[in-house]
């Protein structure tokens, strides 16, 4: 009888890693993370149109409901994006959102009812295979006039969707648009009411909040089966914007996350931290990538700061600790940089212009330059077949080749306010605009 235990746990376990093992395989072939298969920007099997506008390399555009800057996932042929949407219902007196006097805003909280939305497309079609309210809710806070209540973009492991609305609720749905779960975690109060994006981050069976706000900011881990908190660490930071990331290195998962005060990688594990370090400026958005045992982060909100450190660091490194290196200039506000090959790309603040570093020495390959044609960035750069799609607020998308200097192989105009990042996935592109969904793929 202990044979066939054994054996059976044996089995039991080969299937676990082969279920795993599929899903790491399979998310190459997909876009079920805001910043694509690998969290950093590239799709390794893609390979979209170079050239499109309002009528060429369009293969469908699908018309969209209130307003959102979540970049849209993809998994097999469907297409998930959040939305958020101004009802007519009115408040009630006694619902009405109350000011809290601890914190400054610079924004009013709506006086009518919200609907979070969440929706699906066929991805050959752009047909709605469905759309589900997930909950109907009146804010307590507003946002910057950018903004939008729907800022946190889904991921998938491949069995459940995953969606953030941050205050307003977490939720599970299967593929087919059935909820599994949803859990509250409390209020956040962002600075100066400016807004959440809360974009989970899943890992095996756990799934990664990003909780930074004015106070009481922590990171959660839950478990994506049922949405039961598994730990909560406090963290001695403000809003930071950023998404988490996951990575495996030396036996041990770590959980690397931006902030103004410090950069912090915590054990998946039980949410102790493993290193730390300063250095940072305000509003910590980027969201860090990794790579060869190195992490990457950085920040630019007046001010800037990039950061390279090893994954095998230890303590509290501060601001002046060993690190591979630190960089000092034109590092991003809101985008995240890319991660390609051995190089980064960014833009200074929200504008338009490109630096280039080498990973390895943390010198810039292409130092500062203006790009052409485009003028503001909210979206991140995305990457693949050896081409880099950089996508500005007035929907003007530049393709430029992977090289050491400045080389612009496609301008592209789209009549719409685009604020999310491109999701790449085969010979397609998405872009998620105000108006629309395009899903662009050339002929």
């Amino acid at each position: 009888m202990r044979g066939w235990i054994v054996l059976a746990q044996i089995l039991g376990l080969a299937i676990s890693t082969a279920k795993a093992g599929d899903f790491e395989t399979e998310k190459l072939n997909n876009w079920h993370h805001w910043r694509g298969p690998l969290a950093t920007g590239v799709a390794p099997k893609g390979d979209p149109p170079t050239n499109w506008d309002d009528k060429t390399n369009i293969k469908w555009k699908a018309e969209l409901v209130g307003k959102g800057s979540a970049t849209p996932i993809v998994w097999g042929d469907r297409v998930f994006v959040v939305t958020a949407m101004a009802t007519d219902r009115k408040a009630e007196p006694d619902k009405l959102p109350k000011s809290d006097p601890r914190f400054e805003k610079k924004t009013t909280a709506p006086e009518t009812y919200h609907q979070f939305i969440v929706m699906c497309f066929d991805r050959n079609t752009g047909k709605p295979l469905w759309k589900k309210i997930a909950t109907e809710q009146i804010p307590h806070e507003g946002t910057h006039f950018t903004h939008s209540y729907a800022a946190g973009s889904p991921t998938t492991d491949g069995k459940l969707l995953y969606v953030s609305f941050g205050s307003f609720g977490v939720f599970a749905y299967d593929f087919d648009g059935i909820l599994k779960w949803t859990k509250e975690y409390g209020k956040m109060h962002t600075r100066l009411g400016w807004g959440e994006a809360v974009t989970p981050v899943v890992h095996g069976d756990s799934l990664l909040l990003n909780w930074d706000q004015e106070v009481d900011s922590s990171l959660i881990c839950v478990d994506a089966k049922t949405g039961e908190t598994k730990w909560r660490k406090p963290r001695e930071e403000k809003t930071s914007w950023n998404t988490p990331l996951v990575v495996e290195h030396a036996g041990k998962t770590q959980v690397i996350l931006n902030g103004s005060n410090r950069v912090r990688s915590y054990d998946l594990a039980d949410g102790k931290v493993i290193w730390e370090v300063a250095g940072m400026t305000t509003n910590a958005i980027p969201s860090p990538v990794v790579k060869d045992g190195i992490a990457y982060i950085m920040s630019g909100y007046r001010g800037a700061a990039a950061v390279a450190v090893p994954l095998n660091s230890t303590n509290d490194l501060k601001d002046n600790g060993k690190v591979a290196w630190r960089y000092a200039k034109g590092t991003p506000y809101v985008p995240s940089p890319l991660l390609l090959g051995d190089r980064l790309w960014f833009t200074q603040a929200n504008t338009q212009v490109l630096t280039i570093l080498d990973i390895k020495s943390g010198k810039p390959v292409l130092d500062q330059e203006r790009l052409p044609t485009v003028k503001s960035f909210y979206s991140s750069p995305a990457a693949a077949a050896g081409r880099v799609y950089l996508t500005d607020r007035d929907g003007i998308t530049l393709v430029l080749k992977d090289s050491n200097k400045l080389e612009v192989l496609a301008t592209n105009r789209l009549d719409d306010t685009i604020d999310a990042s491109p999701a790449i996935v085969g010979k397609q592109l998405f872009l998620r605009g105000q108006k629309y969904l395009y899903c662009l793929e050339g002929k």
